[in-house]
């Protein structure tokens, strides 16, 4: 178990993911959590973040910075997507291993996995197969920081690990019309469409794939979890282990917000992976499990959109 009162770094912690991180590490009796904003230290300037961590000096990192989008972005911009994620990482974890960081964590994303991958995804199944092409260049950064990991392990010995979460969502979220993830996306339609009084609203693909979804507060514990009780090469699974269709999501989400009117597929848009389910029976076995219900968890968000939805982070 760490010792609580060892300097924690959370590299993204005004992140949707570093925030609840944050949450979950103070509420664990971590004393001393700290985390620079972008605005003090951009992660693409290997040069400032070399200063940065030579200077703070934490005795564990986790590595949630990232740039992050839903499909419409990663498939528009896949070259920023692939160059920024790659400089963030390949930065970060030169300087923590210059500054002595002795334990960290990377985090990564379910979309490393191969688009056919046998369900649900065991952690075995990474470079067995291809990618979904919509995201394919942000999924190559990411299994990039994995094998950063696992080299880094290998050289120097360290015990660092990674971890792969599930879609995320919960308080904090990217609520942009464009940019953001489906669930997120959703809340925000929905809820313009019932204040507007529109009578339709259409939602991209059949409706059929299939995603599973974890509250952020759930990450949050599970990472700590992980930095308590996991040590090994092989990357980790974090997730539900349960998933529904997109239109039951949508279905979902609309009766949350209150929206009465009638939804619409576009099949002419595209779906996306068919299923991504992942196997999360290996950070099961360390005694960890998910505590927030679906329903509950977009409730939840859903009362936090109301808070902040005139925040410049939902977008216009």
């Amino acid at each position: 178990m760490l010792d609580r009162s060892a300097r924690l770094y959370i590299a993204g912690r005004r992140g949707l993911a570093g925030s609840a991180i944050s949450r979950a590490a103070e509420a664990a009796g971590f004393t001393d959590v700290v985390g620079a904003t972008s605005a003090k230290v951009d992660l693409r300037d290997r040069t400032a973040v070399f200063d940065h961590l030579l200077e703070v000096r934490p005795h564990a990192l986790v590595l949630a910075a990232a740039k992050v989008g839903g499909i419409v972005a990663n498939d528009t911009y896949p070259a920023d997507f692939l160059s920024e994620n790659l400089r963030i990482q390949t930065n970060v974890l030169d300087a923590a291993h210059a500054a002595g960081v002795g334990r960290l964590l990377f985090l990564g994303s379910s979309c490393i996995y191969p688009k056919y991958a046998e369900q649900p995804i065991q952690e075995s199944s990474l470079l067995t197969g291809a990618l979904e092409p919509t995201n394919d260049a942000y999924a190559v950064a990411k299994i990039a920081g994995i094998m950063a990991v696992q080299s880094a392990r290998k050289q120097y010995g360290l015990p660092w690990i990674s971890a792969m979460p599930t879609n995320l969502y919960g308080p904090g979220d990217n609520f942009h019309p464009t940019h953001s993830h489906v669930l997120p996306a959703l809340i925000r339609r929905f809820h313009e469409a019932r204040e507007n009084g529109t009578d339709q609203v259409v939602l991209w693909g059949t409706g059929t794939p299939r995603r599973e979804f974890l509250h952020v507060d759930d990450l949050g514990r599970a990472i700590i979890h992980l930095l308590d009780h996991y040590d090994d090469p092989q990357t980790i699974n974090v997730g539900t282990g349960t998933d529904l269709t997109i239109r039951e999501l949508a279905d979902t989400v609309a009766d949350v917000v209150g929206y009465t009117g009638e939804i619409v597929q576009d099949t002419t848009r595209p779906d996306g992976t068919p299923r991504k389910l992942l196997d999360t029976s290996r950070i099961n076995a360390l005694g960890w499990e998910p505590r927030i219900e679906l329903r509950e968890g977009i409730t939840d968000t859903y009362r936090w959109f109301l808070d902040h939805h005139t925040e410049a982070r939902l977008g216009t």
